[in-house]
């Protein structure tokens, strides 16, 4: 691997890790009171799939490319906004009540990761067309993916108590944004 190999790698693994770093930031706020096993359990679910995804769809190849790339953004903002949709309805409870969205819940879980991994799939794919080797930028994506969502719960962790409802509501609109985000790219380009 050539240092603009693993340059080019590294960037792809920032860009792709953006996502997750913003679900981090909203289970940060999700459970304020997360441990650091439990940060490194919800960091762990979302490198790996975000590591997995370039992987299936480097297998995938290109023959799959048009039926996953017609419904991989749809798949994408459908997560997302539902999501982003009930941290917004949690973000409206009174302060007791701020207890039915568990990011540590093991389907919410998925959830997060499935949607925030999406378009590595599609960085798989682009992989394989162009015969690149899959092991080392899997590598590269997962550990910088892992390390941004350490950061973000970390970041959402420190938001004051005062402002939760408030960040909330905020962490649902970005989940919306990025859902809406994702799926204005694939139906413009």
């Amino acid at each position: 691997m050539t240092l603009t190999q693993f340059i080019t790698f590294v960037l792809i693994g920032i860009g792709l890790s953006f996502d997750s770093f913003a679900v981090s930031v909203s289970c940060g706020l999700m459970k304020r009171e997360i441990k650091f096993r439990q940060a490194v359990y919800i960091a762990f679910f979302l490198a790996f799939f975000q590591a997995a995804f370039p992987v299936i769809g480097w297998l995938i190849g290109s023959t799959l490319k048009d039926l996953i790339a017609s419904v991989d953004h749809w798949i994408a903002f459908v997560l997302l906004a539902f999501i982003g949709m009930k941290m917004i309805m949690e973000g409206t409870k009174k302060d007791g009540a701020l207890t039915d969205f568990d990011p540590l819940k093991f389907s919410v879980l998925i959830g997060l990761s499935v949607a925030t991994s999406i378009d590595a799939l599609v960085v798989g794919l682009s992989f394989g067309f162009l015969d690149m080797p899959i092991l080392f930028p899997v590598i590269i994506i997962g550990i910088v993916t892992f390390i941004a969502s350490m950061l973000g719960m970390l970041f959402g962790k420190q938001i004051p108590a005062k402002r939760r409802h408030q960040s909330l509501i905020l962490g649902g609109v970005i989940l919306i944004s990025i859902g809406i985000k994702i799926l204005v790219e694939h139906l413009s380009f």
